[in-house]
């Protein structure tokens, strides 16, 4: 079966930092990593703006977030300390991702950064978009040094269809020009103008205090 992926991003510039901060820490996060099927469970800041923040959770399928245990702490059921910083931070996305390529990868141990690429594509263009990814974008980025992993995922039902997770040695190896060759490649440059609603965060992974 294939893995799953639960992915939010927050600005939190109307939040207190630290409040935010132990909201994730003592209590969002550990609820999550007590609930059967739910993985590695991490968080990132943006590199561009450190109020930008990311969660990932690696499931062992989408279904656990339609399991019992999940829906008691989720949805309607969500804390009152999840509620209040609901209110305050802004939800940038969340991905309710099946992964689609390999299918069943998960996050390695000890990554310094993600990239998270979230964007939907001009129906005319997706089958062609899909082809590229999956034959010629995501294995030419694999092998630059110090790309960990590269992942595909798709929620059918969310603000973005189409997730790509690139788990970094460090952010700076978007910087190398074995990275610029990768993602420069004429088949690139003729699709990206058909993304639509592309939202890409490159960040660093979070250390709490610091």
């Amino acid at each position: 079966m294939a893995k799953g992926l639960l992915l939010v991003a927050f600005d939190y510039s109307k939040a207190q930092a630290d409040e935010f901060h132990d909201w994730y820490d003592l209590e969002h996060i550990p609820e999550r990593q007590r609930v059967p099927g739910f993985g590695t469970c991490e968080r990132w800041i943006s590199v561009a703006n450190p109020k930008h923040a990311v969660a990932s959770y690696e499931l062992d399928s989408l279904a656990v977030l339609q399991s019992e245990p999940y829906k008691a702490i989720a949805y309607g059921n969500l804390s009152i300390w999840s509620k209040r910083i609901g209110k305050i931070a802004q939800r940038m996305m969340r991905h309710d991702g099946t992964q689609t390529l390999p299918g069943d990868l998960v996050a390695p141990a000890g990554a310094g950064g993600l990239l998270v690429n979230a964007m939907n594509v001009d129906p005319a263009h997706e089958d062609e978009f899909n082809e590229w990814y999956d034959t010629e974008h995501i294995p030419a980025l694999s092998k630059v040094p110090g790309t960990i992993c590269a992942r595909r995922f798709r929620d059918m039902t969310g603000s973005h269809r189409y997730v790509a997770l690139y788990h970094l040695e460090s952010p700076d190896v978007t910087l190398t020009e074995a990275w610029k060759k990768g993602a420069g490649t004429p088949w690139s440059a003729r699709l990206r103008p058909h993304f639509r609603d592309h939202l890409r965060i490159l960040t660093k992974r979070y250390v709490r205090g610091t």
